[in-house]
Formats: structure tokens, C-alpha cells, sequence
């Protein structure tokens, strides 16, 4: 029996052993193959820094208000006669647009036209009554003023007859017709708007921080939120407070419109140009890795075996960013390769091979100022 269990305990070490042993050489097999073997290098896209123009700006955004542009208001009560415009005519500057019934006006003007020349009818007896010693001077005098009175009182019919007729102040772009024929209308009754497109002001706030930067002249551009629409203009004035609420100060810039496309009360993004600057390092936003511990780019070194290249971590100081670029401030230097891509199978000390078929390289960058 003893015999029996001293065998077993024997065999029960003997495959424990072997298994420990297999597990032990089996992972030192695996070791020494991994040691072995070098991971293939790992594609990447890179860039070589270059010194750029950086052309710093403020960014804003605005609404776009006509230089020109009035709401068209009735002058004299009445019965509309006719309309002489259809929506989104282009009028010309005094063209007639809207007519009143103005007959009795006309009626009114031509008795004080005969008044009139009945007056001067008197004016001139009396002046020659008075040269042949037959009437006083004072009766000239009397006529005279009988012959002012009357020419005001035309003057001042033709004015109310005038005021039936209402004509563009301006030219420009007339809008949809608010009355019809036959309405009766009161003074001050809004008929239509009309804005001057040919240019078109743009008013937008910046933050007090860059009121330094603003100055009468500076070169704006404004683009809409939808199409392709851009145009270039220049501030034409800058309030010369803060609000006190917003901590903001409004700016207006003048922009040309000759096509047409930008319409008052309009969104636009507005950029102010600012000198530029000369010299700066930038890159491609996306070489950029942020992490807890910072801002890095791996940069391409030479491996040590010929032709090998490896890439090395190295944290950066970051600054102002525009479209696809960023301001590096300190880390790099001019002549550096970085990776841009497939930085999410790096390590630092891994080996790369640039993928050729897409070159990037730093062109000249616009920043927020």
C-alpha cells in the first residue's frame, strides 16, 4: 500500500515537473524569438519646418447694413393712383414711384395761379397810376404785397401737390410694394424700402483686448455663411467706447457689393488684417499630440544602421492657430522633419519609412491676432 503511494506521488511529480519545465522553456523560446525579431519600420507622413509669413488677424462676426438704405414713406394722405415699381425694380435717383389723387391740389394751384396774376395785373396799373402822379406811392406798396402774398400761396399749393408724388431719393434696389391703387393712405405710411447695394457697410465688435491692434483703413475681409461670397473693404470707424455690459467696442468697415450678392441684415465672418509677421515656425495641426503631460511631435532622426530613420518625442510650445496651421514657440527648429501622420503607432526610438506619395510642406499662414 505504501509502495503503491510513493509510486503515484512519484508520477504526480514527475507531470507536475513537466509541465513547470514545459511552461519555463516555452517562454523562453517565445523570449528568445521576440528578441530576435525587429518590427517592421511603420509608415508616416512627414513635413520639414520652415521659417513662414504668419499674417496675424482678428476675427469677428458681423451683419451687413447699406450704406444707403431708407424705408419710403407716404408724404401726403390719399387715394393711391398708381404704383410705378415692382418688387426689386433697380430705380434711378427722383424716379416717380408712387402717385396720390392730387386734384384737388391742381384744382387749388390753378386759383392761386390766377390770384396771382391778378395780382400783378394790379401791381403794375398801380405802378403806372403812380408815375403819372394819378396814385399814391403806398398803393404800389399794397399791391406789391398783394403780388408776394400770391406767389406764396402758390408756392406753397405747388409744395402740397409735390408731396402726391413720391420719388426715389436715391438709386438703388427698390422692395416689395406694402400699398396697392385704390388704398387710401395716411402721411408717414411705410410703401417700400429701397437700399443702394453697389456698397455695403459692415458692423461687427471685437474684444477690448484688441482695440490696440484697430486703427481707421485697416483692410477687412467678410465672407458668408453660405456660397462663395468674399469682398474686401477697410474700417471706417471705431466707436471710441467700451460697453460696459459686453466688454466689447463696435467697429464698422465699408465692403464693395458690385454683384449684388451681399443683402442687408446679412451674417458674415470678418477678419482684420494686421501686419505681418516674418520668420515664425509653423505646422500642421494635425502633428500636434496633446496628452496630460503636454503638447509633443515626433521628429524624424537619423537610425543608426544607413539609410534607417527613427523618430524622437519632443514636447513643444504652442501659439496661435488658423485653418490647418499652428504657431510652434519653442521645440522645433527650422530644418526639423516631423511626422504628421501615424503618429498612433509611435513609440519614441521607433523606426519609420516616409510614405513619399503625399508631401506636405508649411505654406505661408493666417492666425486669429
Amino acid at each position: 500500500m505504501i509502495k503503491r503511494l510513493i509510486i503515484a506521488i512519484l508520477l504526480l511529480g514527475l507531470v507536475v515537473g513537466g509541465i513547470v519545465w514545459f511552461k519555463y522553456f516555452r517562454d523562453g523560446m517565445i523570449a528568445q524569438f521576440m528578441a530576435g525579431r525587429v518590427p517592421p519600420p511603420v509608415p508616416v507622413t512627414a513635413q520639414t519646418v520652415e521659417p513662414v509669413t504668419w499674417e496675424p488677424g482678428i476675427e469677428a462676426v458681423g451683419t451687413a447694413i447699406a450704406a444707403r438704405g431708407v424705408d419710403l414713406a407716404i408724404e401726403a394722405s390719399g387715394i393711391v393712383r398708381s404704383i410705378a415699381f415692382a418688387a426689386n425694380d433697380s430705380v434711378a435717383d427722383s424716379q416717380v414711384l408712387v402717385l396720390i389723387d392730387d386734384d384737388s391740389e391742381r384744382a387749388t394751384l390753378s386759383a392761386a395761379q390766377a390770384s396771382l396774376a391778378v395780382a400783378q395785373a394790379d401791381a403794375r396799373r398801380a405802378q403806372t397810376l403812380t408815375e403819372r402822379g394819378v396814385s399814391a406811392v403806398n398803393t404800389v406798396e399794397t399791391a406789391e404785397a398783394m403780388v408776394e402774398s400770391a406767389r406764396a400761396q402758390v408756392a406753397q399749393v405747388q409744395t402740397a401737390l409735390d408731396a402726391k408724388t413720391s420719388t426715389a431719393p436715391f438709386a438703388g434696389v427698390i422692395g416689395i410694394p406694402r400699398v396697392e391703387v385704390g388704398q387710401y393712405v395716411s402721411t408717414g405710411t411705410i410703401y417700400a424700402t429701397l437700399q443702394d447695394l453697389s456698397q455695403m457697410r459692415v458692423d461687427f465688435t471685437v474684444p477690448e483686448q484688441q482695440i490696440g491692434d484697430l486703427e481707421l483703413g485697416r483692410p477687412v475681409s467678410v465672407s458668408t455663411e453660405v456660397g462663395d461670397f468674399r469682398a474686401e473693404g477697410r474700417i471706417t470707424g471705431i466707436e471710441p467706447q467700451v460697453d460696459a455690459n459686453s466688454r466689447l467696442v463696435s467697429v464698422r468697415a465699408e465692403v464693395g457689393n458690385p454683384s449684388g450678392r451681399l443683402f442687408p441684415g446679412q451674417f458674415l465672418r470678418v477678419r482684420v488684417a494686421l501686419p505681418a509677421e516674418q520668420g515664425l515656425i509653423a505646422v500642421a495641426q494635425t502633428a500636434v499630440i496633446s496628452s496630460l503631460y503636454g503638447d509633443s511631435i515626433y521628429v524624424v532622426r537619423p537610425g543608426e544602421a544607413e539609410g534607417d530613420l527613427t523618430v524622437e518625442q519632443v514636447f513643444v510650445d504652442l501659439g496661435r492657430r488658423s485653418g490647418g496651421l499652428i504657431e510652434i514657440t519653442g521645440g522645433l527648429a527650422a530644418g526639423d522633419r516631423i511626422v504628421t501622420s501615424g503618429q498612433n503607432r509611435l513609440s519614441n526610438g521607433a523606426k519609420v519609412v516616409i510614405d513619399t506619395s503625399v508631401e506636405l510642406s508649411v505654406t505661408d499662414g493666417q492666425a486669429d491676432g
